[in-house]
């Protein structure tokens, strides 16, 4: 049997039916005149009421006959038109996706993606077909699918640490010392990883987070001293990196006291002997600001843990004493400046063997601390420890240790900061603990607000009463006024230096620099000592400075140690004379007996 193409056999069925059509048109017609129309209807047969028929109707059936016969040829002509495509004339198409062959049989005229649905076959989002989907089906035809997908890869690279040297002066030449020990960083990497057929083709990095920065390992390297060295009396104890250094004898003649890198400056206060280092480190505890300790430095290995925490403006050795010692505390708050002051003061005992009074005296209980009383309360010993001098943002007096009670001495409105502290003016005792040198927030004629005033005295106030004096004008809110030990005049007579640091800019004292002055007891004979006209001032700090305890042996006359630019500076205050003493800039802490 022949068989023919579906659009073949459609066009011959067209032809055929156009033919067939025409034939029973032509019987029509034929029909219609055989017949004939008997008042207004056609009438099939003629003759007589008994039925029997003419030769005429004879002919009559003969045509109906025939015209019934050819609608019977022409309806099955109709539906061998209408059948449909036989089985062989399917499409086949082989659909390969990765290492499997998937053969499929498609009517003609589909496209690709009719295949893929005859082979139940669905797509990810990134997978590629080859041809492209709307491609028209040829018999035969290979279609390929690629399977691609992605991951994401998330790997945790660790971060050497660098190593650097640091020049030290404090050390022998040479010698080595870990300042800070180094510590890997941390990273995250994510990846974007896309597979072929299963098989990785690419791998890209997207993203990369620091989860840990590392620590740099810092090594200090003794080297020469630059600076000659400069005889000294006493002992100069100094906090550098965290670290407690001493100089004794000269200032070539560097030790080491406390190496843990921990000290946080707070308290850093030499006994009156020279045998006892005073100091705060920093604690571990979320809940600890630092803790207080001492160190015999003539021994390192005696070190005592005193039992208080949180010391952020006094803690001192009582005059005279290694054993007892005051302080004042306060409590962690999560608020800015990270602190409640407790405004108390206690005095306790301890031994070098560790012990200490688990009960210490309370001079004076927790208070509010007045007006900014939250920043906290300042003491100062008198030379003769009977006394102390306390100021608060608002306030100066003086307090009766063995009473506990307590003597304003000047009042004046407190420092309008704006900000998250509070402006607390410094104090000096003269040797002799008759005079409080201080200073005042002094409001000028006409201004509005007293609080906001920039100007700012030194006073000298008489522990026997009396009004307090004016000393210097506009001298600057951070003066910081410290009185010398007693010198012998010409005459004989014992008599003292105060030094000072004098602001440049006495309106702007508190973003601006200073110089350093000295004067007598009395404010005479003003001086300006350091730093050299066309230089760089000095950045003040409550404890800027310190007065040796003897003459230095070259000169014959005090000297004061001056922290300047993170340096350790010998200013004789008789000829002005300046000597540096350290380079390395990283000293914020001095003290000197």
């Amino acid at each position: 049997m022949k068989l023919y193409h579906p659009i073949v056999l459609l066009r011959n069925c067209s032809k055929l039916s156009c033919k067939i059509v025409g034939a029973l048109h032509f019987e029509s017609a034929a029909l219609r005149d055989a017949l004939h129309l008997r008042g207004g209807k056609y009438r099939m047969f003629s003759g007589d009421p008994m039925g029997n028929t003419s030769r005429t109707d004879a002919m009559h059936i003969s045509i109906l006959s025939k015209f019934f016969l050819l609608l019977l040829i022409i309806s099955m002509l109709l539906a061998a038109c209408t059948a449909t495509p036989t089985e062989q004339a399917m499409l086949q198409v082989n659909v390969v996706v990765g290492d499997q062959t998937h053969q499929v049989q498609v009517s003609p005229g589909e496209a690709v993606k009719a295949a893929l649905d005859v082979a139940e076959i669905s797509l990810g989002s990134m997978d590629r077909v080859e041809p492209d989907l709307y491609v028209p089906l040829t018999d035969g035809m290979e279609i390929n699918i690629t399977r691609m997908y992605e991951e994401f890869e998330v790997e945790q690279v660790v971060i050497p640490y660098e190593q650097q040297l640091q020049p030290s002066e404090f050390l022998p030449e040479g010698e080595t010392q870990p300042l800070q020990l180094g510590e890997n960083g941390l990273q995250e990497i994510t990846y974007r990883i896309v597979y072929e057929n299963g098989v990785e083709i690419s791998k890209t990095e997207i993203k990369v987070a620091a989860i840990k920065d590392p620590l740099p390992q810092i090594m200090l390297v003794g080297v020469p001293s630059s600076f000659a060295p400069v005889s000294i009396p006493g002992r100069l104890v100094y906090l550098s990196d965290n670290n407690a250094w001493m100089m004794e004898a000269t200032t070539a003649n560097r030790i080491s006291i406390v190496s843990t890198r921990d000290l946080d400056g707070r308290v850093f206060d030499l006994s009156d002997d020279g045998q006892w280092l005073l100091f705060t480190r920093s604690d571990n505890d979320d809940d600890v600001i630092n803790t207080l300790w001492a160190i015999n430095i003539d021994d390192p290995e005696i070190e005592v843990d005193l039992g208080v925490e949180n010391v952020i403006h006094f803690a001192s050795w009582k005059p005279g004493s290694t054993e007892w010692f005051a302080f004042s505390t306060v409590e962690q708050r999560q608020a800015s400046p990270g602190w409640q002051a407790n405004n108390e003061l206690q005095l306790n005992i301890f031994s070098d063997a560790g012990w200490v009074d688990p009960s210490p005296e309370i001079i004076v209980e927790t208070n509010s601390g007045g007006v900014y009383g939250w920043w906290g309360t300042d003491f100062v010993y008198a030379p003769n420890s009977l006394y102390m001098a306390y100021a608060s943002p608002n306030q100066v007096g003086i307090l009766e240790m063995e009473e506990g009670s307590r003597t304003p001495a000047v009042e004046m409105p407190p420092l309008k900061t704006r900000s998250d502290w509070a402006w607390v003016p410094g104090m000096g005792w003269g040797p002799s603990g008759l005079l409080l040198y201080t200073v005042r927030h002094a409001p000028p004629p006409g201004i509005t607000d007293p609080e906001a005033s920039p100007v700012f005295n030194l006073i000298a106030i008489p522990l026997t009463g009396g009004k307090s004096v004016d000393l210097v004008s506009s001298v600057g809110m951070f003066a910081y006024p410290l009185p010398s030990p007693l010198q012998p005049t010409p005459k004989g007579e014992p008599a003292y230096q105060v030094a000072y640091l004098q602001a440049i800019f006495p309106e702007q004292s508190e973003k601006r620099s200073y110089r350093l002055m000295v004067m007598d007891r009395d404010g005479s004979n003003k001086q300006e000592l350091f730093p050299p006209a066309g230089t760089q001032g000095i950045e003040p700090q409550r404890d800027w400075g310190h007065w040796s305890p003897q003459p230095l042996e070259e000169t014959g006359e005090y000297a004061l140690a001056l922290l300047y630019q993170g340096n350790i500076w010998l200013i004789d205050t008789e000829t002005g004379q300046a000597w540096q003493v350290t380079g390395d800039g990283r000293i914020n802490r001095l003290d000197w007996r």
